[in-house]
């Protein structure tokens, strides 16, 4: 069992995330990154699939790594931007383990299988 200290800083680092996340042009770019995985996107593709241009888009950027949920290597000249796929990994393990293993209020067949 997790002690309650860490349960706390666990459940205000998922907290950090979800709010990162909490914005629809964060959720549509962590998504465009997933589908990009593992290699990642380019800012000016990351832009022009999301029409979120500019500072705009830095600021979304700049929040989604502050937060470990995405990250970028330099490549030249170019930034590539990718999901981190093991911080989103323990986010929803985070989230799974109380919902579908310890009360099992949702089966876990039901979020497991692709709609």
């Amino acid at each position: 069992m997790t002690p309650p200290n860490d349960a706390a800083a666990d459940t205000a680092r998922f907290a950090d995330m979800l709010s990162a996340m909490g914005t629809e042009p964060r959720l549509r770019i962590v998504r465009l990154l997933l589908s990009a995985h593992p290699a990642g996107l380019v800012v000016g593709d990351i832009a022009a699939e999301t029409q979120v241009t500019g500072s705009t888009l830095s600021h979304h950027l700049d929040k989604l790594k502050t937060e470990g949920l995405v990250s970028v290597r330099r490549e030249g000249t170019f930034l590539w931007y990718s999901a981190n796929t093991q911080t989103l990994q323990d986010l929803l393990a985070f989230l799974y383990a109380e919902c579908c293993t310890r009360n099992k209020a949702i089966a876990p067949q039901a979020i497991t299988c692709c709609s």
